[in-house]
């Protein structure tokens, strides 16, 4: 029987035909669905059956292990015994994205979808110690799996020999009796497949690239704090480098080498100018601590910092609210230095007044060392 065809690119809410789909989906069924990248076949791995066919549609034979697929970020945990800092880099700043990850796995037992699944659905996420997941960015393909319910695995959407289709035309050809739905959203965004990276540990291999590049893939890899305040003259400054001495101090070498170690402390002000240079008072206070910022010039916070930031502290809340004003979706990885209490703005005040606020900088700093994992 043919599979039902469902066009995302007519107008209206498909909300209700994907959760349809999504249905089918948790009963067995095989769909065809887009993501950013290419079009995938997707199956419920808790599903013997289900698990046969798409096997049987790639013409795999083998225990070859399929990609998980999810639709949610936590959900990745599900798949993994043990999360390291690195990897929860990737997670925090490449997903959803053109990202796939390779995650070390040594005993799928202790995971918590083992239970889920029987010995075919087990040994068709995990292989050799590693599991392999992915997060799609796009709206139709995260409600699809997140809306199932159950362990997604999915593989390209191309009968063995074939090219991975990047648009939904020709698919009911290939895959009509073979699928039992397809969700057409037309061409892919990127048109390419998605980045992989096999992470073990603290470090990270790039086995693939696609549609991120080397250079992408380091800066997620970075552990990059950004502090926030408004002209980028002396609080944040301050803060950055303060920050930048303690965790020197706690790595073990010193300040200027923390990029080669993978560190990247920056600042940034929500109505600085650019290009200017940090008031002599900060200078002052910071040489007292051990602390050279004389060389810092102001930049204006932009998109791209709070994106390839992976902790943003704010001096104030309303430093806050610009952040997740200009990227909704960081809201979850900013918040204020000092928790409740704003870190008052020091310009045009005494050195005294630059003094107590550098100590109440460098002992929320003090705080806040623990939960910043290089």
């Amino acid at each position: 029987m043919s599979a039902e065809k469902i066009s995302l690119t007519t107008e209206g809410d498909h909300r209700d035909e994907i959760r349809r789909a999504a249905r089918i989906l948790a009963d067995g069924g095989l769909v065809a669905f887009p993501t950013e990248t290419v079009y995938g076949v997707a199956a419920n791995a808790a599903n013997e059956s289900a698990v046969k066919r798409l096997r049987a549609l790639k013409g795999l034979t083998t225990d070859q292990p399929f990609t998980v697929h999810i639709g949610r970020r936590e959900d990745w945990g599900d798949f993994v015994s043990v999360r390291s800092a690195m990897a929860e880099r990737f997670v925090r700043k490449g997903w959803p994205g053109p990202l796939t990850l390779i995650l070390p796995v040594e005993d799928p037992s202790r995971t918590k979808v083992h239970e889920r699944l029987g010995e075919l659905g087990s040994r068709s996420i995990y292989a050799n110690g590693t599991v392999s997941i992915r997060f799609p960015d796009y709206p139709a393909a995260e409600q699809l799996l997140s809306e199932s319910g159950v362990p997604v695995i999915a593989s390209g959407a191309n009968l063995p020999g074939d090219a991975v289709p990047t648009d939904g035309d020709g698919l009911e050809t290939g895959l009509g009796d073979r699928v039992d739905v397809i969700l057409d959203g037309g061409p892919t965004r990127y048109r390419k497949v998605s980045t992989v990276v096999s992470v073990d540990g603290n470090g990270y291999k790039l086995l693939r690239e696609g549609v991120w590049d080397a250079r992408t893939i380091r800066s997620l890899a970075t552990l990059q704090v950004l502090f926030v305040c408004s002209g980028n003259t002396c609080r944040s400054p301050m803060a950055e480098g303060l920050f930048r001495h303690m965790m020197a101090e706690r790595i073990g070498c010193r300040d200027d080498e923390l990029a080669m170690r993978g560190v990247v402390i920056r600042s940034a002000g929500t109505s600085a100018h650019g290009g200017g240079g940090v008031s002599e008072e900060a200078v002052g206070v910071c040489l007292q601590r051990g602390v050279d910022i004389a060389g810092h010039r102001s930049q204006r916070l932009a998109m791209e910092l709070i994106h390839s930031a992976d902790y943003i502290y704010t001096m104030a809340a309303h430093h806050a609210d610009v952040v997740r004003s200009l990227v909704p979706s960081a809201a979850w990885k900013v918040t204020t230095l000092a928790g409740d209490e704003e870190i008052t703005d020091p310009i045009g005040g005494s050195v005294d007044e630059y003094v107590r606020v550098a100590d109440r900088i460098e002992l929320a700093l003090k705080k806040r060392l623990d939960e910043v994992s290089p």
